[in-house]
């Protein structure tokens, strides 16, 4: 187990590159494995999440090689996949997983899917039942969590599917058992979740079709069966990553960053828009289209922060975001209140409980909600302290290493090598940029 130590920071300057976006990584593998032929995938982000995903294509036959900058996929086709001989074990991450799932569920064999002692506790029902009406079998019956075999079909019925919760890994894996089903499946949102896998399918040469209907729900229609051909893409950087290195420039005192390359997907900078209502100093330049997102850099420089409400409604814009965006509550002036966030409480950790007891371990007034958390901001510096257990979930790791550099006494967090799943050589970078992160003595 890694402990690491965040203390007081005098400033936090510079300009940054921020690793390949991880939601972007796991769908640029799975498309690319389906199109026969050569893809070529610069800026993979070589986390542990999206590496398991790269093992689970592997021992499914598709053969995936790293050359210098780039990543070489030899796609086989939607029919190619082969059984794989040992179980797909996906660690920690539930995105893999998910969208592996939907990927098999067009295949006509039994697969063995299970994770970490993490991802077996979190909520797999949302996922299953679509696809066993498009004519999956899972084993045991009636599962609810990992481990369990999942049996594919050649011959997936297209479904209208309308989501009961608002989920972009329910509607991608739905959209990738669509690829082996005949006719059209559609999947309806009330709110509209992030698109990445629409805009790549249709990259990839899939027929993707979006309709907005008068109360804001959104439609998404796709013809299965489609010829997909191999691409070349850049993956931009991950705007959840550089959202701890943002508010970090937001809170400390003589911050400037500029982190290059972002993906400003805007179904995913819901927390730009949050942080500007609370009075955030943040500029977005050199703005440009990077394999069918749009990609700029950020500017952001220390702020006087305000406390802000929050409902449901912007929850799927910036679902990964709320840990970080609790740390800039917590050294805001004033009262925060954030709602609607049940989803918060079947991530890697039930993170409103996590993030509620580590802000309280910290010094800072907190009071739970059954869906959301409504915070005292201190207007500046916290009093720090508080030992946190990082329970297996990477972003509670990096929010309160951030909280640290606005701490009167040291933040140590045990379990921090859950950072790998997502951002490894986070805190190299981070204190390259001055922040004072170091491993516990």
């Amino acid at each position: 187990m890694t402990t690491l130590v965040s203390k007081s920071s005098s400033k936090f300057i510079g300009k940054a590159r921020i690793p390949g976006d991880k939601s972007i990584s796991h769908r640029a593998l799975l498309l690319a494995a389906l199109a026969p032929g050569m893809s070529q995938i610069e800026g993979l982000l070589e986390s542990e999440d999206v590496l398991n995903t790269k093992k689970a294509l592997a021992a499914l036959g598709v053969k995936i090689k790293k050359n210098l900058t780039n990543f070489q996929v030899a796609g086989v086709g939607t029919g190619g996949l082969k059984p794989p001989k040992v179980p797909l074990d996906f660690g920690n991450s539930g995105t893999g997983a998910r969208l592996m799932m939907g990927l098999l569920a067009g295949c006509p064999f039994a697969v063995r899917i299970t994770g970490d002692s993490s991802l077996v506790t979190r909520p797999m029902a949302r996922i299953l039942a679509p696809l066993c009406d498009m004519g999956a079998m899972v084993d045991p019956k009636g599962a609810t969590t990992l481990p369990f075999t999942l049996t594919g079909s050649a011959n997936l019925r297209a479904i209208d599917y309308v989501s009961k919760v608002p989920s972009a890994q329910v509607k991608s894996a739905i959209l990738l058992a669509a690829l082996g089903a005949a006719g059209e499946t559609s999947v309806v949102e009330r709110l509209p979740t992030r698109d990445h896998t629409e805009r790549l399918l249709a990259g990839f040469g899939a027929k993707i079709l979006k309709e907005t209907g008068d109360n804001g729900s959104v439609k998404v229609i796709i013809k299965g069966r489609p010829v997909l051909r191999p691409q070349s893409l850049v993956i931009p950087g991950d705007f959840s990553a550089a959202a701890f290195l943002i508010v970090a420039a937001l809170t400390v005192p003589g911050s400037k960053i500029t982190l290059k390359n972002v993906g400003v997907n805007p179904l995913r900078t819901g927390l730009l828009d949050v942080l500007a209502t609370m009075g955030a100093n943040i500029e977005m330049t050199n703005q440009k289209n990077c394999s069918g997102e749009p990609v700029a850099d950020l500017l952001a420089g220390h702020s006087s922060l305000s406390g802000i409400k929050t409902s449901a409604a912007i929850a799927p814009r910036m679902i990964d975001e709320f840990p970080i965006l609790f740390v800039a509550a917590a050294l805001a002036k004033g009262i925060s209140e954030f709602r609607g966030l049940q989803e918060l409480r079947l991530k890697e950790s039930d993170r409103l409980k996590e993030m509620a007891q580590g802000l309280t371990a910290n010094g800072v007034e907190v009071e739970e909600l059954s869906d959301g958390l409504k915070i005292k901001g201190l207007g500046g510096m916290v009093p720090g302290g508080g030992m946190i257990d990082a329970h297996h979930d990477h972003r509670i790791a990096m929010a309160f290493l951030v909280l640290g550099l606005r701490a009167r006494n040291p933040v140590t967090v045990r379990g921090a090598e859950s950072i790998s799943t997502s951002f490894p050589g986070f805190a190299k970078l981070m204190t390259g940029l001055g922040a004072n992160i170091k491993d516990a003595e």
